[in-house]
């Protein structure tokens, strides 16, 4: 054992580019198909590893965090811990959270997906990919994703990934609702066979081999823009919002409800987020994320 350790990182934030439903598995979880992309809205997370035992979460906004299952960075923890064999250590994971929660911007998996990459950075265990990945798909169906981030195409759970050449250069203004939705409702309305339209995932894909930003935008498409319960017309008035200030699209991440539109023209985004920021309160401008540093991120 040696003595007291802390580090700290950045939880990257996630955007689906595209979202697609293709069937329900026998274990009850569904087969997916995303194009997904790290932005650069961020948590802050600072890790101290103590000797002693236990694990322990802070927010300074959020006095009252779980560090039970019901936390994804305990989780990770506690996984990590589990997995690697160390003993003998209280970790304390202190998260300052920027990224909105029940948003579909993946804010619990990225901090989940952080803490595993710190502690192995910590403890010099190497971990290799796909133990990570294993790892991460013990913790929830978006941490491998989280794990490495950047532009991949993810399938499966969300655990089989694929790398995509980097996004081209944009800007990204996200704006979340003053609502949330359930992730499990959002799934129980959903009847795979009866899905209307679907994402030109194939399309996304060529379009960011070509690096070709607009034919990108035009196809983003998310299936649970389908599946909304009645009354949330604010969703599409953000997108309305977005698209009549210059972004090339606009749609929903994730299971949402937080919404984003990728530009070409930072004034236009500029434009857009301003606008937005009058009336809902967590709207931010991003850009793509394209590199990550192993242990500690970087854009």
């Amino acid at each position: 054992m040696v003595g007291n350790m802390t580090e700290s990182g950045f939880a990257y934030a996630k955007i689906n580019i595209s979202l697609d439903i293709i069937s329900k598995m026998p274990d009850g979880f569904h087969s997916m198909r995303m194009v997904m992309q790290t932005v650069s809205l961020c948590d802050e997370i600072t890790i101290e590893c103590t000797p002693g035992e236990g694990v322990r979460i802070s927010d300074p906004g959020r006095p009252f965090l779980p560090s039970d299952g019901r936390n994804i960075a305990a989780k990770a923890a506690r996984v990590f811990l589990a997995h690697s064999g160390i003993t003998g250590y209280k970790i304390s994971i202190q998260i300052k959270k920027h990224i909105p929660v029940c948003a579909g911007l993946g804010g619990g998996s990225a901090d989940g997906a952080c803490v595993l990459r710190m502690l192995d950075k910590m403890f010099a265990t190497g971990l290799e990919r796909e133990e990570l990945i294993q790892l991460g798909s013990n913790i929830g169906s978006d941490v491998p994703y989280c794990v490495f981030g950047g532009t991949k195409l993810a399938e499966g759970r969300g655990e089989v990934l694929t790398d995509l050449p980097p996004l081209p250069p944009c800007h990204i203004v996200i704006c979340k609702p003053r609502f949330s939705f359930s992730t499990p409702e959002l799934f129980r309305q959903i009847n795979c066979k009866r899905i209307r339209s679907r994402p030109d995932t194939d399309g996304i894909i060529k379009s960011i081999e070509n690096n070709d930003l607009e034919g990108i935008a035009r196809r983003m498409y998310n299936v649970f823009e389908d599946a909304l319960p009645r009354g949330k017309h604010e969703i599409e008035g953000i997108k309305y919002s977005l698209l009549d200030n210059g972004a090339l699209g606009a749609v929903m991440s994730g299971s949402g409800p937080a919404v984003f539109g990728v530009f070409n023209d930072k004034s236009n985004a500029q434009k857009a987020y301003e606008s937005l920021k009058q009336e809902y309160k967590e709207c931010f401008m991003a850009e793509s994320v394209n590199t990550m540093r192993y242990g500690i991120d970087a854009y």
